[in-house]
Protein backbone atom coordinates (compact mmCIF):
# COMPACT_ATOMS: atom_id res chain seq x y z
CA UNK A 1 0.00 0.00 0.00
CA UNK A 2 1.31 3.80 -0.63
CA UNK A 3 1.86 5.77 1.82
CA UNK A 4 -0.96 8.24 0.70
CA UNK A 5 -3.38 5.14 0.89
CA UNK A 6 -2.39 4.24 4.14
CA UNK A 7 -3.41 7.95 5.25
CA UNK A 8 -6.30 8.88 2.96
CA UNK A 9 -9.82 7.94 4.02
CA UNK A 10 -10.08 4.05 2.71
CA UNK A 11 -13.56 4.87 0.53
CA UNK A 12 -12.08 7.94 -1.10
CA UNK A 13 -9.12 5.44 -2.11
CA UNK A 14 -11.82 2.95 -3.07
CA UNK A 15 -13.78 5.36 -4.86
CA UNK A 16 -14.46 5.48 -8.75
CA UNK A 17 -14.92 9.13 -9.38
CA UNK A 18 -17.53 10.14 -11.27
CA UNK A 19 -17.10 10.26 -15.21
CA UNK A 20 -17.62 13.67 -16.95
CA UNK A 21 -18.71 14.06 -20.40
CA UNK A 22 -15.22 13.30 -22.33
CA UNK A 23 -13.40 16.69 -23.53
CA UNK A 24 -12.58 16.32 -27.27
CA UNK A 25 -13.15 20.16 -28.19
CA UNK A 26 -12.34 19.56 -31.95
CA UNK A 27 -15.54 17.51 -32.47
CA UNK A 28 -19.37 18.28 -32.41
CA UNK A 29 -20.21 17.47 -29.44
CA UNK A 30 -23.75 16.04 -28.70
CA UNK A 31 -23.17 14.01 -25.30
CA UNK A 32 -22.95 16.48 -22.59
CA UNK A 33 -27.04 17.59 -23.25
CA UNK A 34 -25.62 21.50 -23.40
CA UNK A 35 -27.29 23.99 -25.94
CA UNK A 36 -26.48 24.06 -28.99
CA UNK A 37 -26.59 28.12 -29.40
CA UNK A 38 -24.67 30.63 -27.25
CA UNK A 39 -26.87 33.40 -25.40
CA UNK A 40 -27.16 36.57 -26.38
CA UNK A 41 -24.38 38.76 -25.51
CA UNK A 42 -21.77 35.41 -24.62
CA UNK A 43 -18.44 36.91 -26.59
CA UNK A 44 -16.02 34.42 -24.79
CA UNK A 45 -13.65 32.44 -26.87
CA UNK A 46 -15.14 28.86 -26.63
CA UNK A 47 -19.10 29.99 -25.69
CA UNK A 48 -20.44 29.47 -22.36
CA UNK A 49 -23.09 27.16 -23.79
CA UNK A 50 -20.09 24.08 -23.57
CA UNK A 51 -18.76 22.63 -20.11
CA UNK A 52 -15.46 23.96 -19.31
CA UNK A 53 -12.75 21.68 -19.42
CA UNK A 54 -12.05 19.35 -16.76
CA UNK A 55 -8.87 20.67 -14.85
CA UNK A 56 -7.81 22.72 -17.70
CA UNK A 57 -5.19 21.75 -19.30
CA UNK A 58 -3.81 24.83 -20.63
CA UNK A 59 -3.91 26.56 -17.29
CA UNK A 60 -2.27 23.76 -15.34
CA UNK A 61 0.77 23.67 -18.03
CA UNK A 62 0.79 27.65 -17.09
CA UNK A 63 0.23 27.43 -13.34
CA UNK A 64 2.65 24.82 -13.14
CA UNK A 65 4.77 26.72 -15.75
CA UNK A 66 4.72 29.88 -13.21
CA UNK A 67 5.56 27.75 -9.54
CA UNK A 68 8.13 25.47 -11.46
CA UNK A 69 6.77 22.61 -10.46
CA UNK A 70 5.99 19.07 -12.96
CA UNK A 71 2.19 19.69 -14.18
CA UNK A 72 1.33 16.06 -12.48
CA UNK A 73 2.00 17.78 -9.48
CA UNK A 74 -0.60 20.31 -9.74
CA UNK A 75 -4.38 20.62 -8.82
CA UNK A 76 -6.30 23.97 -9.83
CA UNK A 77 -9.82 25.00 -7.93
CA UNK A 78 -11.92 27.87 -6.70
CA UNK A 79 -8.63 29.96 -4.76
CA UNK A 80 -6.90 27.99 -1.30
CA UNK A 81 -10.10 27.39 -0.07
CA UNK A 82 -11.26 24.75 -2.27
CA UNK A 83 -8.14 23.28 -2.02
CA UNK A 84 -8.06 23.30 1.84
CA UNK A 85 -11.54 21.95 2.13
CA UNK A 86 -10.39 18.81 -0.53
CA UNK A 87 -7.05 18.19 1.25
CA UNK A 88 -9.65 17.58 4.67
CA UNK A 89 -12.30 15.62 2.33
CA UNK A 90 -9.52 13.59 1.23
CA UNK A 91 -7.85 12.32 4.30
CA UNK A 92 -10.30 13.22 7.29
CA UNK A 93 -13.15 10.43 9.01
CA UNK A 94 -15.54 12.43 10.16
CA UNK A 95 -15.40 11.62 14.48
CA UNK A 96 -12.08 9.79 13.84
CA UNK A 97 -8.94 12.47 12.63
CA UNK A 98 -8.05 15.72 13.32
CA UNK A 99 -6.34 18.65 11.70
CA UNK A 100 -3.63 20.66 13.65
CA UNK A 101 -3.37 24.72 13.18
CA UNK A 102 -1.06 27.10 14.84
CA UNK A 103 -3.12 30.12 15.84
CA UNK A 104 -3.53 32.98 15.30
CA UNK A 105 -3.96 31.88 11.95
CA UNK A 106 -6.44 31.76 8.85
CA UNK A 107 -9.77 30.62 10.33
CA UNK A 108 -11.11 28.50 7.18
CA UNK A 109 -8.52 25.24 8.11
CA UNK A 110 -10.94 25.01 11.36
CA UNK A 111 -14.04 25.77 10.16
CA UNK A 112 -13.56 23.09 7.08
CA UNK A 113 -12.55 20.56 9.34
CA UNK A 114 -15.54 21.30 11.93
CA UNK A 115 -17.60 21.05 8.97
CA UNK A 116 -16.40 17.92 7.82
CA UNK A 117 -16.33 16.21 11.49
CA UNK A 118 -12.95 16.60 11.94
CA UNK A 119 -11.34 17.26 15.28
CA UNK A 120 -9.26 20.58 15.47
CA UNK A 121 -6.23 20.63 17.56
CA UNK A 122 -4.10 23.59 18.35
CA UNK A 123 -0.44 24.56 18.94
CA UNK A 124 -0.28 28.13 19.49
CA UNK A 125 2.34 30.39 18.01
CA UNK A 126 4.58 31.67 19.99
CA UNK A 127 3.92 35.62 20.61
CA UNK A 128 6.78 36.25 22.62
CA UNK A 129 8.58 35.37 19.91
CA UNK A 130 7.52 37.08 16.92
CA UNK A 131 4.59 34.49 16.53
CA UNK A 132 7.39 31.83 15.86
CA UNK A 133 6.57 28.05 15.04
CA UNK A 134 6.56 25.73 18.18
CA UNK A 135 8.60 22.68 15.96
CA UNK A 136 8.83 20.66 19.07
CA UNK A 137 5.08 21.55 20.80
CA UNK A 138 3.66 20.32 17.11
CA UNK A 139 5.61 17.06 16.78
CA UNK A 140 4.17 16.35 20.48
CA UNK A 141 0.77 17.15 19.85
CA UNK A 142 0.64 14.94 16.42
CA UNK A 143 -1.18 12.17 17.37
CA UNK A 144 -2.03 8.89 15.06
CA UNK A 145 -5.34 10.63 14.26
CA UNK A 146 -3.36 13.88 12.87
CA UNK A 147 -3.83 13.90 9.31
CA UNK A 148 -3.11 17.37 8.25
CA UNK A 149 -0.69 19.70 9.80
CA UNK A 150 -2.12 23.70 8.73
CA UNK A 151 0.82 26.20 8.33
CA UNK A 152 0.19 29.60 7.17
CA UNK A 153 3.52 31.55 5.74
CA UNK A 154 3.83 34.18 5.07
CA UNK A 155 1.15 33.63 8.37
CA UNK A 156 -2.47 35.36 8.15
CA UNK A 157 -3.04 37.80 10.22
CA UNK A 158 0.26 38.45 11.90
CA UNK A 159 2.35 38.48 8.36
CA UNK A 160 5.62 36.51 9.97
CA UNK A 161 7.22 34.10 7.96
CA UNK A 162 7.26 30.78 9.85
CA UNK A 163 10.85 28.71 9.90
CA UNK A 164 11.14 26.64 6.52
CA UNK A 165 13.87 24.84 8.34
CA UNK A 166 11.46 23.69 10.97
CA UNK A 167 8.71 23.13 8.46
CA UNK A 168 11.18 20.74 6.82
CA UNK A 169 11.45 19.33 10.06
CA UNK A 170 7.86 18.58 11.42
CA UNK A 171 7.62 17.52 7.30
CA UNK A 172 10.56 14.71 7.64
CA UNK A 173 9.14 13.84 11.00
CA UNK A 174 5.57 13.07 10.05
CA UNK A 175 6.54 11.75 6.37
CA UNK A 176 4.42 8.23 6.42
CA UNK A 177 1.78 9.40 8.39
CA UNK A 178 0.46 13.09 7.94
CA UNK A 179 0.45 15.89 5.62
CA UNK A 180 2.32 19.06 6.18
CA UNK A 181 0.14 21.73 4.05
CA UNK A 182 2.20 25.09 4.10
CA UNK A 183 -0.22 28.00 3.19
CA UNK A 184 1.74 30.36 0.78
CA UNK A 185 -0.95 32.93 -0.08
CA UNK A 186 1.20 35.90 0.45
CA UNK A 187 5.05 34.26 -0.37
CA UNK A 188 5.35 36.84 -3.17
CA UNK A 189 5.28 39.62 -0.37
CA UNK A 190 8.18 37.97 1.37
CA UNK A 191 11.09 38.23 -1.12
CA UNK A 192 11.49 34.18 -0.02
CA UNK A 193 11.56 31.16 -2.63
CA UNK A 194 8.63 28.49 -2.36
CA UNK A 195 8.76 25.74 -0.02
CA UNK A 196 7.78 23.85 -3.61
CA UNK A 197 11.34 23.04 -4.25
CA UNK A 198 11.33 21.11 -1.25
CA UNK A 199 8.53 18.56 -2.69
CA UNK A 200 11.22 15.79 -4.35
CA UNK A 201 12.46 14.96 -1.19
CA UNK A 202 9.39 16.14 1.35
CA UNK A 203 6.76 13.98 -0.64
CA UNK A 204 3.84 14.87 2.44
CA UNK A 205 4.34 18.65 1.81
CA UNK A 206 0.73 19.88 0.19
CA UNK A 207 1.94 23.86 -0.60
CA UNK A 208 -1.09 26.31 -1.75
CA UNK A 209 -0.60 29.06 -3.77
CA UNK A 210 -3.45 31.32 -5.21
CA UNK A 211 -3.54 34.05 -7.87
CA UNK A 212 -5.93 36.13 -5.65
CA UNK A 213 -3.70 38.15 -3.50
CA UNK A 214 0.18 39.50 -5.66
CA UNK A 215 -1.65 38.75 -9.06
CA UNK A 216 -4.49 40.54 -8.45
CA UNK A 217 -7.22 37.85 -9.36
CA UNK A 218 -9.15 37.27 -6.53
CA UNK A 219 -12.76 37.95 -8.63
CA UNK A 220 -10.96 35.28 -10.65
CA UNK A 221 -11.43 32.61 -7.90
CA UNK A 222 -8.35 30.50 -9.01
CA UNK A 223 -6.01 28.50 -6.43
CA UNK A 224 -3.44 26.16 -6.89
CA UNK A 225 -2.74 22.49 -4.88
CA UNK A 226 1.09 21.44 -5.59
CA UNK A 227 1.67 18.30 -4.09
CA UNK A 228 2.70 14.94 -4.27
CA UNK A 229 1.09 12.87 -7.83
CA UNK A 230 -0.69 10.49 -6.22
CA UNK A 231 -2.05 13.48 -3.61
CA UNK A 232 -3.49 15.08 -7.06
CA UNK A 233 -4.95 12.02 -8.37
CA UNK A 234 -6.90 11.00 -5.27
CA UNK A 235 -7.82 15.02 -4.93
CA UNK A 236 -9.19 14.46 -8.67
CA UNK A 237 -11.95 12.22 -7.58
CA UNK A 238 -13.56 14.42 -4.66
CA UNK A 239 -13.73 18.20 -6.49
CA UNK A 240 -16.20 19.17 -8.65
CA UNK A 241 -16.41 17.98 -12.02
CA UNK A 242 -15.84 21.83 -13.39
CA UNK A 243 -14.75 23.92 -10.81
CA UNK A 244 -12.89 26.16 -13.18
CA UNK A 245 -15.31 28.64 -15.27
CA UNK A 246 -14.99 29.05 -18.70
CA UNK A 247 -14.54 32.75 -17.78
CA UNK A 248 -12.87 32.32 -15.54
CA UNK A 249 -9.91 30.34 -17.60
CA UNK A 250 -9.94 32.26 -20.50
CA UNK A 251 -9.43 35.16 -18.25
CA UNK A 252 -6.56 33.61 -16.17
CA UNK A 253 -4.92 32.25 -19.16
CA UNK A 254 -4.52 35.95 -20.41
CA UNK A 255 -3.63 37.59 -17.32
CA UNK A 256 -0.99 35.08 -15.94
CA UNK A 257 1.60 35.47 -18.97
CA UNK A 258 4.95 36.80 -19.23
CA UNK A 259 4.67 40.51 -19.08
CA UNK A 260 1.61 40.16 -16.85
CA UNK A 261 3.59 38.60 -14.03
CA UNK A 262 6.76 41.18 -14.42
CA UNK A 263 3.94 43.94 -13.82
CA UNK A 264 3.05 41.41 -10.67
CA UNK A 265 6.45 42.18 -9.29
CA UNK A 266 6.91 45.49 -9.89
CA UNK A 267 3.69 45.91 -8.09
CA UNK A 268 4.91 43.66 -5.48
CA UNK A 269 7.74 45.43 -4.60
CA UNK A 270 5.78 48.36 -4.50
CA UNK A 271 3.49 46.96 -1.82
CA UNK A 272 6.61 45.79 0.08
CA UNK A 273 8.06 49.34 -0.23
CA UNK A 274 4.85 51.00 1.35
CA UNK A 275 4.27 48.34 3.83
CA UNK A 276 7.60 49.57 5.35
CA UNK A 277 6.70 52.97 5.23
CA UNK A 278 3.22 52.75 6.28
CA UNK A 279 4.75 50.48 9.50
CA UNK A 280 7.34 53.30 10.24
CA UNK A 281 4.21 55.64 10.23
CA UNK A 282 2.13 53.37 12.61
CA UNK A 283 4.89 53.18 15.10
CA UNK A 284 5.27 56.64 15.65
CA UNK A 285 1.46 57.29 15.96
CA UNK A 286 0.12 57.95 19.63
CA UNK A 287 -2.60 55.64 19.37
CA UNK A 288 -0.68 52.82 18.31
CA UNK A 289 0.76 50.83 20.84
CA UNK A 290 2.84 47.90 18.73
CA UNK A 291 3.26 47.23 14.87
CA UNK A 292 4.62 43.66 14.07
CA UNK A 293 6.71 43.26 11.36
CA UNK A 294 5.42 42.01 8.24
CA UNK A 295 6.64 39.94 5.29
CA UNK A 296 2.68 39.86 3.78
CA UNK A 297 0.36 42.73 2.26
CA UNK A 298 -1.05 43.87 5.06
CA UNK A 299 0.08 44.81 8.64
CA UNK A 300 -0.70 43.82 12.55
CA UNK A 301 -1.14 46.45 14.74
CA UNK A 302 -1.90 47.09 18.20
CA UNK A 303 -3.90 50.20 19.66
CA UNK A 304 -4.52 51.77 22.88
CA UNK A 305 -8.61 51.41 21.73
CA UNK A 306 -8.87 49.13 18.81
CA UNK A 307 -12.84 50.21 18.45
CA UNK A 308 -11.90 53.86 18.33
CA UNK A 309 -9.47 53.04 15.23
CA UNK A 310 -12.35 50.89 14.07
CA UNK A 311 -14.46 54.17 14.15
CA UNK A 312 -12.31 56.67 12.64
CA UNK A 313 -11.32 54.53 9.86
CA UNK A 314 -14.97 54.29 8.94
CA UNK A 315 -15.32 58.04 9.31
CA UNK A 316 -12.99 58.05 6.48
CA UNK A 317 -14.57 55.96 4.44
CA UNK A 318 -12.07 52.98 4.80
CA UNK A 319 -12.28 49.41 5.95
CA UNK A 320 -9.79 47.59 7.76
CA UNK A 321 -9.98 44.04 9.39
CA UNK A 322 -10.92 43.91 13.25
CA UNK A 323 -8.01 41.21 14.33
CA UNK A 324 -10.17 41.17 18.01
CA UNK A 325 -11.31 37.92 17.85
CA UNK A 326 -7.97 35.69 17.11
CA UNK A 327 -6.56 34.53 20.48
CA UNK A 328 -3.85 37.12 22.14
CA UNK A 329 -5.14 39.82 19.82
CA UNK A 330 -7.37 41.28 22.12
CA UNK A 331 -6.62 45.08 20.64
CA UNK A 332 -5.39 44.78 17.34
CA UNK A 333 -6.08 45.75 13.42
CA UNK A 334 -5.12 44.28 10.56
CA UNK A 335 -4.50 46.52 7.70
CA UNK A 336 -4.21 46.03 3.81
CA UNK A 337 -1.87 47.81 1.94
CA UNK A 338 -3.11 49.87 -0.44
CA UNK A 339 -2.36 52.80 -2.87
CA UNK A 340 0.00 55.55 -1.08
CA UNK A 341 -3.18 57.69 -1.19
CA UNK A 342 -5.44 55.39 0.77
CA UNK A 343 -2.52 54.42 3.14
CA UNK A 344 -2.08 58.55 3.89
CA UNK A 345 -5.83 58.98 4.21
CA UNK A 346 -5.90 56.15 6.80
CA UNK A 347 -2.36 57.65 8.65
CA UNK A 348 -4.44 60.84 8.35
CA UNK A 349 -7.55 59.31 10.35
CA UNK A 350 -5.18 58.08 12.88
CA UNK A 351 -3.28 61.04 13.72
Amino acid sequence: MSWVASIARSDIVALKAYEHAAWEPDVTRLHANELPWRAPGDHSFQGLNRYPEPQPRELIQRLASLYRVPSSAVLVGRGSDEAIDLLIRGFCRAGQDAVLVCPPTFGMYAVCAQIHGAQVLSVPLRSEDGFSLDEEAVLERCTPEVKIVFLCSPNNPTGNLLSARAIRRIAKALTGRSLVAVDEAYVEFSGEESLTRHLPKLTNLAILRTLSKAHGLAGARCGTLIADPEVISLLKKVISPYAITQLTLEAVMKLVDPSNVATMRERTGLIRAERERVAQALSRLKCVKRVWPSCANFILAEFEDAARALSQASAAQLQVRDARGYPGLSNALRITIGTAAQNERLLQAWA
